[in-house]
């Protein structure tokens, strides 16, 4: 009974420690606010012929609420192809998709850009060996990197 308390206390550690470490949130610095960076993204990626699912302002939400934040902007897009070849490797991996990427502005006003490596994915889910994950990856790196050009 012990052995088996230990056992799963050890998996348990392992899957908590696993989860933290696929979470790699990639962020990179934009010279433009956040209107402009995110304007810019949005173009890129239709450019791209990309589908654009939402743009959510989360600055205008929370006043709508009567709340104030700093400028935030979410923009959920991505090909249908590939988020496809994912899910039907494991389903699982459409509560990440489609890609999103977040363009905000901290404290001292600078507008960051930011989205997880898609690479996490592949140990999120049972991605293994899925060439969609490595595209996602170069897309999102290409697109992010165009956008603070």
């Amino acid at each position: 009974m012990r052995v088996k308390k230990t056992a799963v206390t050890i998996a348990l550690l392992g899957v908590t420690l696993l989860a933290s470490a696929d979470n790699e949130l990639i962020t990179k610095a934009s010279p433009y606010g956040v209107q402009e960076t995110m304007d810019k993204l949005e173009q890129i990626v239709r450019s791209k012929g990309l589908s654009v699912f939402n743009r959510i302002d989360h600055q205008s939400n929370a006043r709508s609420v009567e709340l104030e934040m700093g400028a935030a902007q979410l923009l959920l897009f991505g090909s249908p192809k590939l988020g496809t070849a994912l899910m039907q490797q494991d389903p699982a991996a459409g509560l990440d998709l489609p890609l999103r990427v977040l363009v905000y502005q901290d404290g001292q006003e600078k507008t960051w850009i930011s989205y997880h490596d898609p690479a996490t994915l592949e140990h999120l889910y049972q991605l293994q060996g899925n060439p969609a994950v490595a595209k996602a990856q170069d897309a999102l790196k290409k697109i992010t990197e165009a956008a603070i050009e």
